[in-house]
């Protein structure tokens, strides 16, 4: 049967992971109700299409941190791919390469990092960060990413601790072998509430970590997690490149806002001043379209992208970002927008009910 839409590859995933598996990508925090308004909130936003405008070249095209990619849609950091596909992050490293969009790569990854470049020279790589408890590992690890090619590092900045993953409890999930991280070893605590090798992560972060970053790379620093407007604003005087809105995809704090209902706020705040991105809740054409509507610059996909690995690697990825491609590129013709830089916020409006 063909896959005709997002909703095909999730339900195709759904149908051929195991039960545990399936629960950890899908699971969010506590009663995923940010996890389930990500998706919902999209559906409050209207587009207010122009007609007659000439639409027989629409050009998708835009540019990120001064790279360009063939559509605002990349490949947002998640983790222990090899759980969807037994080449994992290579493959989906490939399919990035071959889309010319950029794949922002885990820390928590389940194949090497020296393997995902090599299978991929030539794609655009930007390296997601957890700081560990260890700044010397931490130090290491930023250093050898740059020394590989990454073009940009994106600090996750909302993970003081894991959300509290019920479905994963229940299932005392962990990664089967012969999956394993890669990359460095993480032993699990007694006592864990997770058996997950992520317990390394360090809680004493804080803002001065920022300087301490700038000063041990040159890679650009986007701030992946940033919902409010006054943490937009301190992102700006601590001088990073980028900010990702994020609420994790609901497997954070429940209850915080829909990351595009989140936008709007930190975009005003930002003032141009610097690239503000987004990820959660993205499944349709017109969803990323209302994005960029809203002020982001790309959008960032997650559970997609693993759905699409699921269904058949490299090329599972590859035709479900074609689909989305061809959905915002339809969208933006019906809209008469011809260019990504036609596109802003007068083509939305907000449901009243």
């Amino acid at each position: 049967m063909a896959l005709l839409c997002l909703s095909d590859f999730k339900a195709y995933a759904k149908d051929h992971l195991p039960k545990s598996t399936w629960e950890f990508i899908e699971g969010g925090a506590d009663e995923c109700i940010t996890r389930d308004e990500n998706i919902s909130a999209y559906k409050k936003i209207h587009l207010r299409p122009r007609i007659l405008r000439d639409v027989s070249v629409v050009d998708t095209r835009t540019t990120i941190q001064g790279s360009e990619i063939s559509f605002p849609v990349c490949i947002g950091p998640t983790a222990f791919h090899c759980l969807c596909w037994p080449d994992g992050e290579q493959s989906t490293a490939k399919a990035a390469q071959a889309m010319n969009i950029c794949y922002i790569t885990s820390t928590f990854c389940t194949c090497s990092y020296e393997d995902i470049v090599a299978c991929a020279p030539n794609g655009l790589r930007w390296f997601q960060l957890y700081i560990q408890q260890d700044r010397q590992i931490t130090k290491k690890l930023v250093q050898k990413m740059e020394a590989l090619g990454y073009k940009a590092l994106v600090l996750t900045v909302d993970v003081p601790a894991l959300g509290n993953r019920l479905q994963d409890k229940r299932n005392r999930f962990f990664l089967p072998e012969p999956i394993k991280m890669k990359n460095f070893n993480v032993d699990i605590e007694e006592n864990s509430e997770s058996l997950l090798p992520v317990s390394k992560i360090d809680s004493s972060a804080s803002w001065k970590d920022i300087a301490w970053l700038r000063s041990i790379t040159q890679m650009p620093i986007i701030l992946k997690g940033i919902l409010t407007k006054e943490d937009a604003e301190l992102a700006i005087s601590y001088n990073v490149q980028g900010i990702l809105v994020s609420n994790h995809g609901g497997r954070q704090l429940d209850t915080v806002p829909a990351s595009i209902d989140a936008l709007a706020e930190v975009v005003n705040a930002v003032q141009g001043r610097i690239e503000v991105y987004l990820d959660g809740g993205i499944r349709t054409g017109t969803d990323v379209l209302k994005a960029l509507a809203l002020g982001a610059r790309c959008i960032f996909l997650g559970r997609p992208i693993l759905w699409g690995l699921t269904y058949k690697g490299e090329e599972g990825v590859q035709q479900l970002l074609n689909l989305l491609k061809q959905e915002l590129h339809r969208s933006m013709a019906f809209t008469g927008c011809r260019s990504i830089s036609e596109i802003n916020k007068d083509l939305v409006q907000f449901s009243k009910l």
